[in-house]
């Protein structure tokens, strides 16, 4: 469902009166209402025999219950919708009501889209999941929030150009080339420990996606290396067996310099060895600045290795 340009949404866009900047931590009423729309029209309303719809807020509710170490989200509940959403739309801890959010997309991203016939015929569906995931991203811009749905994940999103130029793209490259699940995994990672401020941890689990990837490239072609390979023995082989052209390392005599003293140099300094009696802390915009250096060496020494087939 296409989002509505309401005459009152337009006179705020004239007057400047839209966020320009993201925040995390504040989830509006509205913005609230607007997710449990979305939901309810992708998954259904719960009726007595609607069993495929039943079932997913069912799923969603157990879970929840399960991880939070409770019986219920509600004392008093109807139904298992009721009992989630009402829980969402009041509670004050906001990850957990983000929790909520990236499990039932999740859900919707797979089991929905995977069965999405049972659900077109469910009651109170008109939306599908394609357009419900966009519709979310949408949302979480139009309210400031700096989230996007991507990948069956909530990423942090700091810059929506650098999100949209290089975050989505190396996503989109990494996931669909299953050669790189490692370097995948590792790299959502990083994002889950960036968005739950455990920096330390982001900046370790980018140099360990960078070093996956060059890795499975290696793999790729059959290039001989070590699995305890540091990344700075990796860099030196894939430029050695001309992963990046030569016409390029001539005129970028700096591309070397660049990834070598990148995201190792950050993770090493800030977050890879022992602390020694002072405890030492990684600042948010260290982290983010790796998040982004990590996301661009990824989608350049992924595209290097498309051109070298």
């Amino acid at each position: 469902m296409a989002i509505s340009e309401l005459f009152s949404k337009r006179q705020k866009k004239l007057r400047g009166e839209v966020p320009d900047v993201y925040q995390y931590e504040n989830l509006e009423q509205s913005f609230r209402v607007q997710v449990v729309h979305i939901i309810r029209d992708t998954i259904g309303v719960e009726q007595r025999y609607n069993n495929v719809t039943n079932g997913v807020y069912k799923e969603i509710h157990k879970v929840l219950c399960k991880e939070y170490g409770v019986f219920s989200l509600k004392e008093y509940s109807n139904s298992d919708f009721e009992a989630v959403f009402e829980y969402f739309m009041n509670e004050k801890n906001h990850e957990k009501c983000l929790d909520i959010i990236e499990l039932a997309f999740r859900i919707i991203d797979t089991y929905v889209r995977e069965r999405e016939w049972d659900f077109r015929n469910a009651a109170g569906v008109s939306q599908n999941p394609n357009d419900a995931i966009d519709e979310l991203n949408s949302r979480f811009k139009e309210s400031g929030v700096g989230y996007q749905f991507e990948s069956g994940e909530l990423i942090r999103v700091d810059s929506q150009y650098v999100h949209s130029e290089v975050v989505k793209p190396v996503l989109r490259l990494l996931g669909k080339n299953r050669k790189y699940a490692g370097a995948n995994d590792e790299f959502l990672s990083a994002h889950e420990h960036y968005r739950h401020k455990r920096y330390k941890e982001c900046l370790n689990d980018c140099l360990k996606s960078f070093e996956s990837l060059m890795k499975a490239i290696h793999e790729q072609h059959s290039w001989p290396f070590n699995k305890n390979d540091t990344a700075k023995k990796l860099i030196n082989s894939c430029l050695t067996n001309g992963l990046v052209p030569e016409y390029l390392q001539n005129q970028f005599s700096s591309v070397r310099t660049l990834l070598e003293s990148g995201i190792p140099t950050v993770r090493n300094k800030e977050g890879g060895h022992g602390q020694g009696a002072e405890v030492t802390s990684v600042p948010e915009h260290l982290a983010s600045y790796t998040l982004h250096l990590t996301a661009t060496n990824l989608l350049f020494l992924a595209k290097c290795e498309e051109k070298y087939r």
